[in-house]
Order: structure tokens, then sequence, then C-alpha cells
């Protein structure tokens, strides 16, 4: 991505300024670019996961929604796009308060982050968007892995996102801040 000018730190107000086939998230006010689009698999691993929540969600409180979907994990109520620096776009997201949602994204942290593992992402999503799920308060954050079919499921405690539970391609998962929802894996590994 051609930046338009060197800059210490970028906001959100960067962000809706660049073009959109430029796709960048911003960590602390550094653009970090996103690849290109995701494989064949991993879009078919996303659709059937939606498709699940879809079906639990309707009609009910909560909204799932999937990329591209902007997150501003630390915005606060008055803050305008030149005081965000973090913005980032997972691959799935659960809100259940629908103040933290307007026509740009979700504002805070969403109930629930799903990433889904590609190659060029996989450290991004394991060491960086996990301490930032965390520090954000991201109750529930899901690694869905297509090369060893597993889904790793992180729960918020005492502060922190910790491993409960690890399901293979034949299991169930619980969906921990969905009361009654469950994600049939064998469904999402078909292939």
């Amino acid at each position: 991505m051609a930046l338009p000018a060197e800059k210490e730190r970028y906001t959100f107000a960067d962000v809706l300024a660049w073009p959109d086939d430029e796709r960048a998230e911003l960590i602390d006010g550094e653009p970090v670019m996103m690849a290109p689009a995701p494989s064949r698999g991993h879009q078919r691993i996303s659709f059937e996961m939606c498709r699940q929540f879809g079906n639990y969600l309707e009609g009910k409180r909560c909204q799932a929604y999937s990329a591209p979907f902007d997150v501003r994990l630390f915005e606060k109520d008055g803050d305008t796009p030149e005081d965000v620096d973090t913005v980032v776009e997972p691959d799935i997201i659960i809100v259940c308060d629908p103040s933290k949602l307007d026509e740009r994204g979700c504002k805070g942290a969403p109930d629930m982050v799903v990433e889904i593992l590609s190659p060029s992402t996989q450290r991004h999503d394991r060491l960086v968007k996990l301490g930032l799920y965390q520090r954000a308060g991201v109750r529930e954050y899901w690694i869905v892995d297509p090369d060893s079919s597993t889904v790793q499921v992180f729960l918020q405690r005492d502060g922190s996102l910790q491993l409960h539970e690890v399901y293979d391609r034949q299991g169930v998962a619980k969906v921990n801040v969905l009361d009654g929802c469950f994600i049939e894996l064998s469904k999402v590994f078909s292939e």
C-alpha cells in the first residue's frame, strides 16, 4: 500500500481517507498491511461459521458481522476519528450491545471475536491480536486453524484471555457468550 505521506502515527481518520482497495489495520497508530483476499478454504470456513451464528442469532439482540468490518477496539464516547489509533478487521465478531455499532463498524470491544488463521496472519492473530483483544476486554476469542481443523477458545478471566478449550473437526464448540449456542465443526471443516 502506498501511504499518503510518512507519518509518525496514523489514525482512523487516515484509514477513512485511504482508497477502498487498500486495506490495513492500525495497531497503536502503525499501519499493518492486510493480505490479499483470503483463500477459498478460509472463505468457506468463515461463511459456514457465520451461517451457524446467524441461524442462532435470528430474532435475538446480539448480531454477527464478518470481514470486512472495522472494529475500533479502544474508542470511547466522544472520540473523533483522529483520536482512534487502533482499528482491526476480525474475520467474525459478535456484538450484543447495539450502542457499540455505528455506520463505520464497532466502537469498543465486541463480545466475541473469531480469527481464521492463514499462513500470512498466523503469528499476528496468535500474538498481536490476542494481546489487543485481551487489553480491550473481548470476552471470548476463537482462533480457527484450517490446517489442523481445530478451534482454540480463549475466555476473559481476571483481565486476561486464557485458553479454555480446544475442539477438533468432530467437536461441537460451545459459544460461551451466547447461552445455548453451539457450532458444529464437522460442517465448518467439511473438506
